[in-house]
């Protein structure tokens, strides 16, 4: 388990500065469409924060679906749970959803059908690449 807490950290590390960056676009397209748009110095960095957080969770989540020895459901549970925190801090802490369960309750179901669907494409995508290799392998 170490070995697979090391290569998190190592994702996470990598790509976590994507999420800044991220945010940083979003604030420059809102600053141009918006008329009156401003933030503070404490949004500006709580964004900046939470999105390299957010980044790096994201990154570092990916090593739950390389666990060999994890069934798939084990694996995508886990996968699942983290990013489903780290959004859900992420988007608390920021105001960016209130905190109130109606919306909260609007929200898990929005993720969850989401992340449904990207895996299950994802899953067919890799059933449909496997059989086309297997029968190459068997002519």
């Amino acid at each position: 388990m170490k070995k697979y807490g090391m290569h998190f950290l190592h994702r996470g590390a990598i790509f976590g500065g994507f999420g800044p960056i991220i945010l940083g676009i979003v604030y420059w397209i809102l600053s141009m469409t918006l008329d009156d748009f401003s933030l503070s110095g404490k949004e500006v960095f709580l964004g900046i924060v939470s999105t390299y957080i957010l980044a790096f969770v994201h990154a570092g989540a990916s090593i739950f679906n390389q666990i060999d020895h994890w069934p798939i459901p084990k694996s995508i549970l886990f996968h699942l749970s983290t990013l489903y925190v780290a959004y859900t801090v992420c988007y608390l802490i920021n105001s960016w959803i209130p905190f109130d369960w109606k919306v909260l309750l609007i929200y898990t179901s929005i993720f969850i059908a989401v992340y449904t669907v990207i895996w299950a494409t994802v899953l067919i995508s890799v059933k449909i690449t496997q059989g086309k290799l297997n029968r190459r392998i068997i002519k």
